[in-house]
C-alpha cells in the first residue's frame, strides 16, 4: 500500500470548483427556508465528499450565538448545475447548546423521593436476581436453599434478592461516599468504626466491610458505615487534659455586712 494522502491534498482532490464556488446558490437556498434577518456572514465551506460541499453561514437568530447554517450542495457528474441536498442549523465550536440528556432514572439522588412516589424496578435490572437462583444469602446451606425453594413455591418470602453485581455496586457506593474512609469527618476521627461499641454488624457477605451506626449523637446514626469510617462520637473517645473544660472558679463568700458598708 502507498503512503497516506495528507488531508489537505485529499480535500484538494475532492473539491469540486462548481460546488465550492456556488456561494450565491447556497445563500439563495438558505433564504428560501429562513428569514434573511436570521442569516449572517458567510463562514466558508467544507468538503464532504466527491462533488459534495457544505457552505456555512453565521446564524443571527437571538439565542443561537455560535450556531451556523449549513447548506450542502452536490453536482452530478458532467452537470454544471448544483443541487441542494439539505439545509440545517448546526452548533459551532462556540455555540451554546443544551447539556446532554440524562434519563430521569439516572438523575435520581438519595432523598429525591417524596411520600407517595413510586420507583418501579425493571424485570431485567442487573442488580437483582430471582431468590431461587441465587439464594437469600450466598452463605446459605443446601438445606436452607431447599426450604427457600419450598417457600417460593408457596408464595412466601422475597421474589428477588441482590445479585453479585448489585451487591458490589452498593458496596462501592457506600465505601466511596460520606460513610467511607475518605470522608473528611473520617480522616479527622480519633479512631475507626470497627472498634466502636456503637457499631451494629451486618449479616451476609457485606458484614466483612460494613456495619450500622447506633450512636444517636453521631451524624451517621442509623446509616451503613464502612469499618474504616470514623467520627468524633467513637465509644472510646477520651478528652486529653488540654481538651477538658476548665473547672469553675471556687465560690466567693460575701462577708460584707451593712455595718461594714456604713464604715466605708
Amino acid at each position: 500500500m502507498g503512503d497516506a494522502v495528507p488531508v489537505s491534498t485529499l480535500e484538494r482532490k475532492l473539491t469540486d470548483a462548481a460546488t465550492a464556488d456556488a456561494v450565491d446558490a447556497a445563500r439563495a437556498a438558505l433564504l428560501d427556508e429562513v428569514d434573511a434577518a436570521d442569516v449572517g456572514d458567510y463562514l466558508g465551506h467544507q468538503v464532504d465528499g466527491l462533488r459534495v460541499v457544505t457552505h456555512l453561514f453565521a446564524c443571527a437568530s437571538k439565542g443561537y450565538r455560535g450556531w451556523q447554517w449549513a447548506v450542502t450542495l452536490t453536482r452530478a457528474s458532467r452537470q454544471k448545475k448544483v443541487t441542494v441536498v439539505e439545509v440545517v442549523l448546526l452548533p459551532g465550536q462556540d455555540a451554546i447548546i443544551a447539556p446532554a440528556w440524562v434519563p430521569y432514572r439516572d438523575r435520581l439522588q438519595p432523598g429525591d423521593m417524596s411520600p407517595g412516589d413510586l420507583l418501579p424496578v425493571s424485570d431485567d435490572d442487573p442488580r437483582l436476581v430471582p431468590t431461587y437462583s441465587f439464594g437469600d444469602d450466598p452463605l446459605d446451606t443446601d438445606e436452607k436453599a431447599q426450604i427457600r425453594q419450598v417457600a417460593k413455591d408457596l408464595g412466601l418470602g422475597r421474589v428477588r434478592v441482590l445479585s453479585p453485581e448489585g451487591r458490589d455496586a452498593a458496596a462501592e457506593r457506600w465505601y466511596d461516599g460520606e460513610a467511607g474512609p475518605d470522608a473528611p469527618i473520617a480522616k479527622s476521627a480519633p479512631d475507626q468504626c470497627y472498634s466502636c461499641g456503637f457499631l451494629v454488624r451486618l449479616a451476609g457477605p457485606l458484614s466483612e466491610t460494613f456495619g450500622v451506626c447506633a450512636n444517636g449523637d453521631a451524624n451517621d446514626d442509623g446509616r451503613v458505615v464502612a469499618f474504616q469510617h470514623g467520627c468524633g462520637g467513637h465509644s472510646e473517645v477520651r478528652l486529653s487534659k488540654r481538651q477538658q473544660p476548665l473547672p469553675p472558679a471556687p465560690p466567693v463568700l460575701d462577708t460584707v455586712s451593712a455595718d461594714d458598708l456604713d464604715v466605708l
